[in-house]
């Protein structure tokens, strides 16, 4: 059997790194600058056709994958004259692979439903490197046809692909999730700053930690800066942070009630941003926490 035309929409670390997965698979893919030209000039110079619009990554394309920053830019890159569905094949499949409000998704849903098309949210796990070598962890929702259609596809990506139900079901978990896991690093950065201010070695705090119950992937993330120097084991900024657990608040508030565990996580993420940690890595806000209590 033939393999399904893929447009690609959103060639950033992560994005780029699924193009190279997909075209190493012997997928034929469509893509579209966004920001920047690196990893799109890469997956020209392998094959891949570059288009103008988002219009025309629709139209020559079988399964239409997004991987943004947010849902405002996927609303931008959906809709319009020039966007996504205006060029929508009959019967094609829209894949969401950012981290977006679910609400939004659902609108979404409906505007591909009403054009022919069928809608999927599947924001993904674990990092770049992982894309490359299709080990990611994809959090799929929406249509189960839509979805088995798509399987093969999802399977050359992901490691461990899960359907969560609903579309918006998808984005609803990783938004928890991300929420958890940024409050959980937060605190250990916090941590490592108090037992500086209170004459603690962080290496002997971190041990003590380690030995119990407390121990963490994310808080093994922010030993490797805040003991060993190494920024690079959570390469996840500080703005998308941010970005994420706002996301999580507004999501809360949407469906009737006020978070309240993630008020402080997303007051200090949203001030390390607008203090020069913007493109930091999350493992970094130590020393936003250092600085502050240096105050």
């Amino acid at each position: 059997m033939s393999k399904p035309t893929i447009g690609f929409i959103g060639l950033g670390l992560m994005g780029g790194a699924m193009v190279g997965r997909l075209q190493d698979q012997g997928y034929l893919v469509t893509v579209i600058a966004n920001r920047t030209r690196t990893f799109v000039d890469q997956a020209v110079a392998r094959g891949a056709t570059e288009v103008a619009t988002a219009k025309a990554v629709a139209q020559a394309s079988d399964i239409i994958m997004l991987c943004m920053d947010t849902s405002k830019n996927v609303e931008e890159r959906m809709q319009g004259d020039k966007g996504v569905v205006a060029g929508l094949k009959k019967g094609a499949i829209v894949i969401d692979f950012g981290t977006s409000l679910p609400g939004s998704t659902r609108t979404l849903g409906n505007i591909v439903s009403a054009a022919g098309g069928k809608y999927l949210d599947a924001p993904l796990g674990r990092t770049p490197s992982h894309a490359k070598d299709g080990l990611l962890n994809i959090m799929c929702s929406g249509d189960i046809t839509a979805f088995t259609k798509v399987r093969p596809v999802l399977n050359v990506l992901g490691e461990n692909v899960f359907h969560l139900g609903t579309l918006g079901s998808g984005h609803t978990i990783k938004l928890i999730n991300n929420f958890f896991g940024m409050t959980v690093a937060n605190a250990m950065a916090e941590a490592f700053a108090m037992a500086d201010v209170a004459g603690i070695s962080r290496e002997d705090l971190y041990d003590v930690m380690a030995a119990g119950p407390l121990r963490s992937g994310m808080m093994d993330f922010v030993k490797a800066y805040g003991v060993d120097g190494d920024s690079n084991k959570l390469a996840f900024t500080v703005k998308n942070a941010a970005k994420d657990v706002g996301y999580y608040a507004q999501m809360a508030s949407e469906v009737g009630v006020n978070s309240i565990m993630s008020t402080s996580t997303l007051s200090a993420l949203n001030d390390a941003r607008d203090s020069g940690y913007a493109d930091h890595m999350v493992s970094q806000m130590v020393d936003f926490y250092a600085d502050k209590f240096k105050d």
